[in-house]
């Protein structure tokens, strides 16, 4: 009877994990991996979560937007589109929604369908800031214009991510 019952507890314990639920942030309680921008035009890239680990670079470009993968008290994990990163103190983050183009000379449309008007052409590298996803396409601006990409060019966005 005992295996019995501790083969249910385990079933349920394991639950949450086979329906697909999200780890959580130990600090924040947000989820994890999620993704920020950086607030600064500026900030150090540490080996681990303290002013005492070194420095292994810095990261200059403001608006940036990084992946957080891990929480230690005022200390964020965060990596890059390539995969760099390290330890950044949360302060140098923001909330705000930016995502970089990864397609060279991407289409910027009028409205998320394909054949749309294109409304911009932006290069790869472009910092823009997310307004809006959907399953397939995103609501952007950058450079003064504003108009739908699709989600797949963009880096900065899951790709099951919605929100308005």
């Amino acid at each position: 009877m005992k295996s019995g019952i501790a083969a249910v507890t385990a079933l349920v314990l394991s639950l949450p994990m086979a329906l697909g639920a999200q780890e959580r942030g130990p600090v924040t309680n947000l989820p994890l991996p999620r993704f920020v921008s950086m607030k600064a035009s500026e900030g150090n890239v540490r080996r681990g979560p303290s002013l005492t680990h070194r420095i292994d670079w810095v990261f200059k470009r403001r608006d940036m937007p990084l992946e957080i993968t891990a929480e230690h008290g005022h200390w964020r994990r965060v990596r890059d589109r390539d995969g760099a990163g390290g330890w950044v103190h949360y302060t140098l983050l923001s909330g705000v929604r930016t995502a970089i183009v990864e397609h060279e000379m991407l289409d910027i449309l009028t409205k998320p369908e394909p054949g749309a008007m294109v409304a911009a052409q932006l290069e790869t590298g472009v910092i823009a800031r997310l307004e809006e996803c959907a399953v397939d396409w995103c609501e952007i601006s950058a450079a003064g214009y504003d108009g739908w990409a699709p989600k797949s060019a963009l880096w900065g966005v899951g790709a099951d991510e919605v929100f308005e």
